[in-house]
C-alpha cells in the first residue's frame, strides 16, 4: 500500500471537513425546499428524482469528507473508488435529478427567464457540446494518471479538492450532453453522442490498461492492478446505464417521429356523397 501523504497548512486544519460539507447540505436543502414548494403548488415532484439528488450529492462528499476521502490519500484503490463515486456515479444521479427542470418551474418568472438565458449562453453551448464535455472528462483522468499531478493530488489537500471538484463537473457536464434529462437548446444528435460515448469508452479502459501496465510513481503494482480493475469494471458498471438511457431516448424519440411521419403520409377519410334517399328533417314517413 502506498504510504500515506501528510497534507500541511490551512486546508489540513481542524474543522475543513465541516466547511467542505455545507455546500452538500446546502445543495441538499435547497433542492428539497423546490420540490415542496412544487407539492404545494399542486405539481407534485416526482420522489425518485429528489431520492437521486440526495444520493448523488452523499456520492459527491465521499470524494471530499469521510472515511473514504481520508483512505484515497494513502491508498490508490480508495482513491480509485472515490473517483469513481465523484466523477461517475454522482454525476449520473444528480443528472436523473433533472435540477435544471425543477428550478425553473420553482423559480418566479424574472429569476427563472435570466437562468434560461445564461443556458442559452455561448459558454453555455461549449461547455455543453458532447465533444467538449468528453475531452475535459475523460482527458482529465488521462492528465491525472500520466502526469506529475497525481503525486501533487496526493501531497496538497487543496489541489485534491481541486482535482474532486474537476471530475465532478466534468462528469456532470459530460452525463447530461449524453443523457441529459434537463431541458437543452443544445442537444446533439444521437449519431454524434454514440459515437462520443463509444470513443470515451475505448478511451477509458485503454487508461485502465495502462495503469496496470505502468503504475503511477509510488503505487504498488498489485495495488495499481486493483484500482485499474476497479476503475475498469466501476466505470463499466455506469457507463453500461449510460448506453441503456441513450439508447432508451433515441428508441423513444424514433418512435415518436415515426408515429408522427405515418400520420402525416395517412389518407384522409374519403368524404361520403349525399345520400338522395334521406328524407328531409321534419318529413313525414
Amino acid at each position: 500500500m502506498t504510504p500515506a501523504h501528510v497534507h500541511g497548512g490551512a486546508a489540513s486544519a481542524p474543522g475543513a471537513e465541516l466547511i467542505l460539507a455545507v455546500p452538500v447540505l446546502a445543495a441538499v436543502t435547497v433542492y428539497v425546499a423546490a420540490a415542496v414548494i412544487e407539492t404545494r403548488r399542486g405539481r407534485p415532484w416526482p420522489w425518485h428524482r429528489t431520492a437521486c439528488w440526495i444520493a448523488g450529492a452523499l456520492c459527491a462528499a465521499t470524494g471530499f469528507v469521510g472515511p473514504l476521502a481520508a483512505a484515497s490519500h494513502g491508498s490508490f484503490v480508495a482513491h480509485m473508488g472515490a473517483h469513481l463515486l465523484v466523477g461517475m456515479v454522482a454525476p449520473l444521479l444528480l443528472v436523473l435529478a433533472a435540477p435544471i427542470t425543477l428550478a425553473l418551474r420553482a423559480l418566479s418568472v424574472d429569476p427563472a427567464r435570466r437562468l434560461s438565458r445564461v443556458l442559452r449562453s455561448p459558454v453555455a453551448r461549449l461547455l455543453a457540446h458532447p465533444v467538449v464535455a468528453a475531452v475535459l472528462n475523460v482527458g482529465g483522468m488521462w492528465v491525472l494518471y500520466r502526469t506529475p499531478l497525481y503525486d501533487a493530488m496526493q501531497r496538497d489537500l487543496l489541489v485534491h479538492w481541486l482535482v474532486m471538484l474537476h471530475f465532478l463537473f466534468a462528469g456532470t457536464l459530460y452525463t447530461a450532453a449524453l443523457v441529459g434529462v434537463d431541458p437543452s437548446p443544445h442537444r446533439s444528435g444521437f449519431a454524434l453522442l454514440a459515437g462520443v460515448l463509444v470513443a470515451s469508452l475505448a478511451a477509458h479502459g485503454v487508461l485502465a490498461k495502462l495503469l496496470a501496465a505502468e503504475p503511477p510513481p509510488g503505487i504498488s503494482a498489485a495495488e495499481a492492478e486493483a484500482g485499474a480493475q476497479l476503475m475498469y469494471s466501476g466505470g463499466d458498471a455506469v457507463d453500461f446505464v449510460l448506453i441503456v438511457l441513450l439508447c432508451a431516448e433515441w428508441y423513444r424519440v424514433t418512435g415518436r417521429r415515426m408515429r408522427r411521419e405515418t400520420a402525416d403520409r395517412s389518407p384522409a377519410p374519403p368524404i361520403r356523397p349525399a345520400d338522395a334517399t334521406r328524407r328531409p328533417r321534419g318529413a313525414s314517413a
